[in-house]
């Protein structure tokens, strides 16, 4: 049982009042499901009114929440789910259902995210872009070819493919980029700042890997043009898209396949072989580790193959995953988890030095009903492969790599 005492009524109140914002009900809903006058759930909210532990498990069920999230310690952080809500309430006939259960799922890997850096006192690093103002007359394409090449020069990227997007972008730039089974279909992604957590993304986890690459720099893309406002990614939307969409669009393929990279490739295959066919379309779409659509549209927009080329490939009814595996293309080292690499180690760094026990861990890590998987990525985060000068492999514990020194000489 929860021991309510121990609990800081502020604290408690706040976490409280984002629950149920998040959940959409009002103060006056709540107060009457708990039986009391609104004056007194105000003062709840308030800090001013201790709660028993039996009406924070009440509450915590009515909400849809676990009680740990109610009475985790430190401060809460800043709720996104009311201004995602927001904007999803602009559009119409998309399934709201799933839409709020990705918004909780992207409210909650941001407060699991903090609460682990503030048991090991890890904060992320960010360095995140300029802000640029759409304002008056401009060439949001052009603009956008120029920011995706000034973030690479930024990052040290130059023009070659980043394989690697994910690491690179929380790494390099301090992007919280989560993988959500819940967002629907149609829908690719959504983002939400704030100043206590940063940047939060959720990507539709169940879109192949080369459209999520598309979806989050798409995403990163929003935090150049417009940080504070929260937003909500569709595939397909009717009528002319805004300017902030357009930005995002045209940010991410440019990022993904900068203009010089693309021509130098394209040029090359011309040039060695006379021609640019299918299969060379294929495989640069491969180099780049994007779509066959994304990369013909990049093609035909740089004007390196005739507009419409697209179209008649998908008429033509080309299979990109058959035409890879008949290619012998590999496939690309891509991971599908829903928490990017820091924060699983996070979650076994705090185990391992007992800050959290066997179940948070596994709550941590999304498999609140199979500790033994839990224990199965301890076990995968303690070790590497290591390749040895006579080129056998061994495990090595990271622990041990981590202690050992790179001066050779050092006393």
């Amino acid at each position: 049982m929860v021991k309510a005492e121990e609990i800081d009524p502020r604290v408690l109140g706040q976490r409280i009042a984002e629950a149920r914002k998040a959940k959409g009900l009002t103060q006056e809903e709540v107060a009457g499901f708990l039986g009391y006058s609104r004056p007194t759930y105000i003062a709840i909210e308030k800090g001013e009114r201790p709660l028993t532990a039996e009406e924070i498990v009440q509450l915590a069920k009515h909400f849809g929440r676990s009680v740990h999230e109610l009475v985790r310690p430190g401060e809460p952080v800043g709720a996104l789910q009311p201004h995602l809500r927001a904007v999803a309430e602009k559009r119409k006939g998309t399934d709201e259902r799933s839409l709020q259960a990705a918004m909780d799922e992207l409210q909650q890997f941001a407060e699991d995210y903090l609460e682990l850096e503030r048991l090991l006192s890890a904060p992320l690093r960010t360095s995140f872009p300029s802000e640029i103002k759409l304002e008056g007359p401009v060439d949001v394409t052009a603009l956008a070819e120029g920011a995706a090449l000034q973030e690479r020069r930024r990052l040290g990227l130059g023009d070659q493919p980043v394989i690697y997007l994910r690491s690179t972008l929380e790494w390099d730039v301090g992007l919280r980029i989560f993988y959500g089974a819940t967002l629907p279909s149609a829908v690719a992604g959504m983002f939400a700042f704030s100043a206590d957590v940063g940047c939060c993304i959720l990507i539709n986890r169940l879109h192949p890997a080369q459209r999520r690459r598309v979806s989050m720099v798409h995403e990163y893309g929003h935090l150049i043009v417009n940080r504070y406002t929260a937003g909500i990614d569709y595939l397909a939307g009717a009528g002319r898209k805004p300017a902030n969409e357009r930005f995002a669009e045209s940010f991410a393929l440019s990022f993904l396949m900068p203009a010089s990279s693309v021509r130098a490739k394209f040029h090359e295959t011309v040039t060695s072989t006379g021609n640019f066919r299918v299969a060379d379309l294929c495989r640069l779409s491969h180099f780049f580790f994007v779509s066959v659509e994304a990369m013909s549209l990049r093609l035909e927009k740089l004007g390196l193959i005739p507009k419409g080329s697209y179209e008649s490939l998908k008429e033509s009814g080309l299979s990109p995953m058959k035409a890879s595996q008949e290619l012998g293309l590999s496939r690309h080292p891509e991971t599908s988890e829903p928490y990017p690499e820091r924060y699983k180690f996070l979650a076994v760094h705090a185990y391992q030095k007992g800050l959290i026990t066997q179940m948070q861990l596994a709550r941590f890590l999304r498999c609140q009903n199979d500790v033994v998987k839990a224990r199965e990525i301890v076990t995968q985060c303690q070790s590497s492969a290591h390749v040895a000068a006579d080129g056998r492999v061994k495990a090595l514990r990271l622990e041990d790599l981590f202690a050992e020194s790179l001066l050779s000489d050092a006393s």
